[in-house]
């Protein structure tokens, strides 16, 4: 027997988080029956689940992925809007979903797997794996700005962590960040009077984008994973 959370989350679905984010959208069923309760066990020798009206069944094979995100592309799994979405350009037999999020303005590295207990755990605050952006911005980059952001500034009434913050032309910025705020870096910006025009993810704790074409991924090997943490 499995907890249902965890069933969905080592299915390939999502993370344990969205998971129980089904479960209370009524989103899930176990067996033909709506779940209302985060707790239900699962055998999963004979259960039959679903989310969202697809049957699941747990992973046979754990799958990670780099992905250099073009802009344009979403990273929801479940795309209402007819946007194009990063999963559509991962051509594996395996389901994977996206960790965290670029927003749709974004590019750079994101990481892809069917590992939900991976995915949770990379996402969970308590790690703070560092990620790393390129900012290209308007507006004049002063050592003020630059000691703002490096501080910690307020935006939507949260007051972001200490970042790492370096000026690498007049009108571009590397900053470092553990958190993972909804478009947190472009937010960031915005509160020292900087408008980004365009951003750029390069790197997550040790795995870099390198020289990845704009669009393409590669496997990860599971040694590489191990050392993100």
């Amino acid at each position: 027997m499995i907890r249902l959370n965890k069933y969905i989350a080592q299915s390939g679905v999502c993370s344990r988080r969205k998971a129980e984010q089904f479960i209370t959208d009524k989103e899930v069923k176990i067996n033909g029956q709506t779940v209302f309760e985060q707790g239900i066990m699962v055998d999963e020798t004979k259960d039959i689940v679903s989310v969202q009206g697809k049957p699941i069944t747990l992973v046979k094979k754990k799958m990670y992925i780099m992905l250099n995100k073009p802009e344009g592309y979403v990273t929801t799994s479940i795309e209402q809007f007819d946007r194009p979405c990063v999963i559509d350009l991962i051509k594996e037999d395996e389901r994977v979903f996206a960790i965290g999020r670029l927003d749709m303005e974004t590019e750079g590295l994101l990481l892809l797997t069917n590992d939900g207990d991976f995915a949770n755990r990379l996402m969970h605050p308590s790690e703070k794996i560092k990620k790393v952006y390129i900012a290209k911005v308007t507006g004049t980059i002063t050592e003020q700005t630059i000691k703002q952001l490096k501080k910690g500034v307020d935006i939507d009434g949260y007051t972001t962590a200490p970042a790492i913050v370096e000026k690498i032309s007049k009108d571009e910025l590397q900053i470092t960040i553990h958190e993972g705020k909804n478009r947190q870096v472009r937010k960031m910006c915005t509160a020292v009077g900087l408008n980004v025009t365009h951003l750029k993810r390069i790197k997550i704790g040790n795995l870099e984008l390198g020289n990845l074409k704009l669009g393409k991924y590669k496997l990860i090997k599971s040694y590489e994973i191990k050392r993100l943490f």
